[in-house]
């Protein structure tokens, strides 16, 4: 009878932690080797984990909605069918061995043992006030694990991952004043933006000393968390793990970024030709060749000339990218998710349609690993196939341009022709950049736009 260990995966470098989110079968239920069982949020991604082995769930020791250090067990794997309907009875068993590790941990539990051998009965209570101790001594901050005094250094890694250490260095966070929520306190990315979307009780700071010797009960009343009131017959729908990383991201760039947008109108006539041309052929090589492909070509190949817009903000500099790693934003279900083509300026047509649908395919079925939706540096969404004639996009920081494709449609157009001005059918639409401008000039941002709608407008087969 074997039994094997379900864990919290390391689901990335920086990612120290997970959120497991649901279980996918319960105890006592069959699972099938590499058969999804349960999904985790993380700071980066959502995703299904397969199970290590088959069998039957036999223990679920972590439940949904708890955040879990990675490697952590969180059930088991019982190999005998058998043995399912008996394992939740043991279950309880290892609980009370939890208390052997505090008695371990604590030297004077030792001679404990030498006194029960000598009084009969009475000496046996002492045990649990001996336990009592070096449960005290546990909970004080100071001590390690190992005995020793734990340092500043040693807690701050602790309790926090170094994605959130870097934040805090870059807001001149002091990590210590920020209430952790994650695991045994730990300080999380979330609690950051929390922190970072608090100034208000900054600014109704100064004013309490005025009001302080009267009204001390009004201060609460600006620091209450704006929120509608749900009305009888409403539903409500808390906010999922990636919804809510989602708006605090958008907020934080709206507030870092001063936005800025230019639209330029598209020709598509010359891309609609060369794709009805070449269609059949990637069908062939199972792709399929949308006109985001084309858009994303004429951009991964422009932005190397404009370096500007390739970019990132970082403390009184701009960070120039060597690689060009284009986000493509994909819309789900459940959020917003925006998985990344590295060096998308090193591939063909065909390539940059194959990385599309196969990210875009595995965002929707949560395939993705977070090192995917990391190090972009531009980011393209696309409205446009739900009819949206144009938006205005919010930044994907740390990035400092986003492009955003609107619907492409036939509309008729003037055209010259020998001299002469026509009237003509198109394939038209719009593109629009939003971007960042404490760095990105009007010029440079125009510059990049007209270059890629000169690519567009008369993209070559070659290229293809």
């Amino acid at each position: 009878m074997a039994r094997i260990d379900v864990v919290m995966p390391q689901m990335g470098e920086s990612i120290a932690e997970g959120t497991l989110s649901r279980w996918l079968k319960k105890a006592g239920d069959p699972v099938k080797r590499d058969e999804p069982i349960f999904e985790i949020s993380t700071d980066k991604v959502d995703a299904e984990i397969p199970a290590p082995g088959a069998g039957v769930l036999a223990e679920i020791l972590v439940q949904e909605g708890e955040t879990v250090p990675v490697q952590t067990v969180v059930g088991r794997i019982e190999t005998e069918a058998g043995a399912a309907a008996s394992s939740p009875a043991p279950v309880p068993a290892p609980a009370p061995a939890a208390p052997a590790p505090t008695t371990a941990s604590a030297p004077a539990a030792a001679p404990a043992p030498s006194k029960p051998s000598a009084p009969p009965k009475p000496p046996a209570p002492a045990p649990p006030k001996s336990e009592a101790p070096p449960v005290a001594a546990q909970a004080q901050p100071a001590p390690a694990g190992n005995g020793a005094v734990e340092t500043a250094d040693e807690r701050l890694r602790r309790k926090s991952t170094p994605l959130v250490r870097k934040m805090a260095a870059e807001h001149n966070l002091d990590l210590a004043a920020i209430p952790g929520t994650g695991h045994s306190g730990r300080v999380t990315k979330h609690d950051v933006l929390n922190f970072l979307e608090a100034p208000s009780p900054v600014a109704a700071a100064p004013s309490v000393p005025a009001r302080a010797p009267s009204p001390g009960p009004s201060v609460p009343a600006p620091l209450a968390a704006p929120g509608a009131e749900a009305w009888p017959g409403d539903r409500v729908e808390p906010w999922s793990r990636i919804r809510k990383l989602t708006a605090d991201h958008m907020v934080m760039s709206r507030r870092v970024s001063p936005h800025v947008n230019t639209v330029f109108e598209i020709d598509y006539t010359r891309v609609a030709q060369v794709r009805s041309r070449k269609k059949e052929e990637f069908a062939a090589r199972g792709v399929n060749l949308t006109y985001l492909a084309f858009i994303a070509k004429a951009a991964a190949d422009n932005l190397r000339k404009h370096a500007a817009i390739n970019a990132a903000v970082g403390s009184d500099a701009t960070i120039l990218r060597r690689d060009i790693n284009l986000g493509i934003a994909v819309a789900l279900d459940w959020g917003l998710i925006v998985p990344v083509v590295r060096h998308a300026d090193e591939l063909s047509l065909i390539g940059l349609a194959r990385a599309i649908n196969d990210l875009g395919e595995r965002a929707r079925t949560k395939k993705l690993s977070p090192d995917e939706v990391q190090r972009g540096t531009f980011t393209i969404t696309n409205p446009g196939v739900f009819g949206s004639l144009i938006g205005t996009p919010i930044i994907n920081q740390p990035q400092v341009a986003i492009l955003c494709v609107g619907s492409i449609t036939k509309q008729p157009a003037v055209l010259s022709v020998d001299g002469a001005d026509t009237i003509a059918i198109r394939l038209m639409g719009m593109l629009s950049l939003a971007f960042d401008h404490r760095v990105v000039d009007g010029a440079d941002a125009d510059r990049f736009m007209a270059d890629v709608k000169r690519s567009l407008e008369n993209f070559s087969e070659d290229a293809a």
